[in-house]
Parts: C-alpha cells; sequence; structure tokens
C-alpha cells in the first residue's frame, strides 16, 4: 500500500455523490468494495457501514484497531457554478503539487481518510484485526454517530482519519451545537416613491467555522447586516435578505433587496461603504467583491419593524473566537459563527448559527448568549444538534506509537495538539466509554469552501504514517 492507491481510490469517490444526508451511493460503494475482497461488513439502521478485515497471519494476537471517517462530504460551490452535487461527480485539477477543485468543494474531507482505510482493506500488510468505520452526515450534525448502538465496533483503540494538517497528532476536540432564530413576518406595501436595489457581497474565503473562525475572515451576512443598520435612517425596506450556507462554514457570499427613496445615493453610499471594508480586509479578502444596481421585482415589502429587528439582530450577533485557551497556546476555546440567512415560505425568516467549544459550560454560554441576541430582536429560538468535545489524555498508548513511528520515519516529533473543530471521536468516546483514540490525516486547505485543495506530498507522508502504525501496532 502507497500513496498511489490511496490517491486512485480518492479519485473514485469524487466520482460519488455523497452530500450530508445522501449517502446511498457511498454506502452502495462500500458494500460492493467489502464483497469483492470478501471481507465482512455490516451496515447499521442509519447507514453507518463497518468493514472488517481480520488478522494476518501471526497477527492474531494483536488487539483489533478501529480506523474511522465519514461518508458524506459538505457540498459548496462558487455563485454562477452550475453542479448538482446528488448526480455530478467532482471536477477537480492537479497543479503545483496539490489536487484542486475551483469551483466546489473537493471532498477531500474526509474522502481521502475513508479512501486510506479502503486501501488498507485490500492490501496485503501484515496487521491485527482491522475495523474499518464508515459514518454518516457527520458535517452536518454528526447523525451517523449518534445513532449508532452499541457494538457496532469491537476495538477499544481508535484511529480518526478526518484532521487537515499533515505532521499532527490530535488528541482532543472542540464540541458544538447549533442555534437557530426565526423571524415570523408579513408583508407592506412598497412606500410611495420606493425602487429596488440589489446588492451583493460575495467572493469571501469562507472556510471551516473551527479551523478558521480565528482566521480573520469576512462574514458577508454581518458585513451586509452591518452596511443596512446604516441604511435605516434613510427609509430602506427590505425585500430580501439571504446569505450564507452550512452551519459549519463561513458565509462567503450574501444578497439583499431593499426598497430605497433614492437609488444613486444609496448606491453611492455601498460603493463607499465597499472601498472601506476592502481596506479593512485587504488581508484576508483579496478577491472579496461588491456590486449594487438597480432591480426589478414583484416582491413586497417585510414590514418595516420585522426588517428592522432582523438587521439589528445580525448586525449585533456574535461571530468569531470568544476565549482563547489558557492551557494550549494558539487554541481556540470559545467561538461562534453566523451562517447564514434565508427566507422561507409562509413569514418566517430563519438565521443558523453555530458555537463550538471544549468546555461544555462555555459552549452552552455561547449559544445562551447568541439566544439572548436574536430574543431581543422578537425572534423564537431553539438549541439543536448538540455533540461533546473530546479531552484530551496526554498518557494515551494510541498517542506514544503514533508519534514514535513519526520520529522514526522523518526524524522529528509531529506536534501533538487539540483542535477547535468537531470530531466524532468526543461522541464516540461519551456513547461507548473508554477508548484510545487520536486523529491525524494528510494536509487539506480550503476545507468547506470552494477551491478545497489537497497537498500530494503529504499525502505520501500520511500514508507511509498509517501504515506503520497499523503495522506495529500492538
Amino acid at each position: 500500500m502507497n500513496s498511489s492507491n490511496v490517491l486512485e481510490i480518492f479519485k473514485e469517490i469524487t466520482r460519488i455523490p455523497r452530500e450530508s444526508g445522501h449517502e446511498e451511493l457511498m454506502g452502495a460503494y462500500l458494500r460492493s468494495f467489502a464483497g469483492k475482497n470478501n471481507l465482512e461488513c455490516r451496515v447499521d439502521k442509519v447507514g453507518n457501514v463497518c468493514i472488517v478485515k481480520e488478522a494476518s497471519a501471526g497477527k492474531e494476537d494483536v488487539p483489533t484497531l478501529v480506523l474511522q471517517g465519514h461518508q458524506d462530504m459538505v457540498c459548496e460551490k462558487s455563485k454562477g457554478v452550475e453542479h448538482d452535487f446528488l448526480k455530478d461527480p467532482v471536477n477537480y485539477v492537479v497543479e503545483d503539487g496539490w489536487m484542486v477543485a475551483k469551483d466546489t468543494t473537493l471532498g477531500a474531507d474526509d474522502g481521502i481518510g475513508v479512501a486510506a482505510m479502503l486501501a488498507l482493506l485490500e492490501s496485503d500488510l501484515p496487521m491485527g484485526r482491522i475495523e474499518c468505520v464508515f459514518t454518516v452526515s457527520e458535517e452536518t450534525g454528526m447523525d451517523g454517530a449518534f445513532g449508532m448502538e452499541a457494538g457496532f465496533f469491537t476495538g477499544k483503540t481508535l484511529i480518526n482519519l478526518d484532521s487537515e494538517d499533515e505532521g499532527q497528532m490530535f488528541i482532543g476536540c472542540a464540541g458544538g451545537l447549533d442555534t437557530i432564530a426565526r423571524f415570523k413576518y408579513s408583508s407592506e406595501d412598497l412606500a410611495p416613491g420606493n425602487a429596488p436595489v440589489r446588492l451583493e457581497i460575495g467572493g469571501a474565503t469562507g472556510g471551516h467555522s473551527g479551523d478558521d473562525i480565528d482566521k480573520g475572515r469576512a462574514n458577508t451576512v454581518q458585513l451586509m447586516a452591518r452596511f443596512l443598520c446604516s441604511e435605516l435612517p434613510h427609509g430602506v425596506q427590505l425585500i430580501i435578505f439571504k446569505g450564507g450556507n452550512k452551519p459549519n462554514a463561513i458565509a462567503r457570499e450574501c444578497e439583499a433587496i431593499i426598497a430605497v427613496p433614492d437609488r444613486k445615493a444609496t448606491i453611492g453610499r455601498f460603493e463607499k461603504f465597499a472601498a472601506e471594508v476592502s481596506a479593512e480586509y485587504v488581508r484576508t479578502e483579496p478577491g472579496m467583491t461588491f456590486s449594487a444596481a438597480p432591480y426589478r421585482c414583484t416582491e413586497k415589502p417585510v414590514r418595516s419593524d420585522v426588517a428592522e429587528r432582523l438587521i439589528l439582530s445580525l448586525f449585533a450577533c456574535p461571530h468569531g473566537v470568544e476565549t482563547m485557551s489558557r492551557d494550549i497556546p494558539g487554541l481556540v476555546e470559545t467561538s461562534t459563527n453566523l451562517a447564514s440567512v434565508n427566507m422561507r415560505r409562509q413569514g418566517t425568516i430563519e438565521v443558523v448559527t453555530s458555537q463550538r467549544s471544549a468546555i461544555t459550560s462555555a459552549r452552552r454560554m455561547m449559544a445562551s448568549k447568541v439566544e439572548a441576541c436574536f430574543r431581543l430582536a422578537g425572534a423564537e429560538v431553539e438549541h439543536v444538534s448538540e455533540y461533546p468535545g473530546w479531552k484530551p489524555n496526554v498518557d494515551s498508548h494510541i498517542l506514544k506509537l503514533c508519534v514514535d513511528s513519526y520520529r522514526k520515519l522523518f526524524g522529528r516529533d509531529p506536534e501533538v495538539k487539540a483542535i477547535h473543530a468537531g470530531l466524532e471521536c468526543g461522541l464516540f468516546g461519551e456513547k461507548f466509554g473508554e477508548l484510545d483514540m487520536i486523529s491525524f490525516g494528510p494536509t487539506l486547505r480550503g476545507v468547506h469552501a470552494p477551491g478545497e485543495r489537497l497537498e500530494l506530498s503529504s499525502l505520501d507522508k500520511f500514508t507511509d504514517h498509517l501504515v506503520d502504525v497499523v503495522t506495529s501496532f500492538k
């Protein structure tokens, strides 16, 4: 087994639609793979798959080792790109040492971890019994891990292959939950003399709401709310407000259609605003774009009092880092992401946010702070999809094995870290008792956003390291 085997399997996976909640074809692919390789395969009621490879000769006494990743991917695309994630393969290029999907997400999170497990399963490496667990809907709430029942896997040592920085070993992660606010509204007539204008902010970097929340990237939903707040004294009426997408992605695009008494003046103020914001984000958002133009539409505006409360609360809503860890330098401890706004049918505007922290009380405090903001604005608020964090164990046996292996292979120690993102390890630990766990992977960049890429040289090292760990485990 080598990185070429892993990459070829991953290329197959890029052709399989596997949006969260729609992993049927991926599950069928895994079952077919098991059948072709005469391997035991079991599927649970929520769609998780476990493929088992028995121990090689002479390795029968080695404890069972569990390897784990998730079947689904975050499906994001650039504005204007025609791509149906329910049927179209991911288009990618290989350039400058990277495998890149320029207009969509690549799905290396966690397709490359899945590919590595499949390469192990079809190899003839000398190793003990392995159980490869492929969960569903990790990206939208860890539904597969939540729905998994005791006994689905039996090993007590687990390697999660869903990390994104080669040379880093992760032994802890944040827990999370989503907070959703809903505004009920009715419409009102267009004010005499008001005419529609369409505003758009796009081209922002976005990224993972855990890994990238501390990188100073723009949130286009909050930027649009910021501008609209300044327009409230000018008689603005809100017709449409929509932006962002997934709870675990920083909003990259946002659109608002407003009705105003003086189109030219409003567009002029937006252009000035665009210049100011571009200067603020010159380092982190070189590709961010702004546009404003007259617009024709037949929709009526949102009733003014609701529109004002929505705009003010979106601008006031916490977004970004709340606290940094006092124990691990450079690690975000608690954060929140203002993820998306959508105008639903039947007179409802839905705002989705997500909170993260390894500390349960801090995570819930952050969610309560977001709730307070929106309740003050008259919205109904609920908290959903909470999952636990994963407490580090510096005395872990698998950690020592992985560090020793890395040092032996590459002549230096890896970094041992916790991550401000959700991994299923925390939930497995809570559900199934004492597990010895670690997470590592090759280097990925831009996950959860178009332009996601995989560094191929890091895949070489990741594969060599994984093979050495699995074959030397005892």
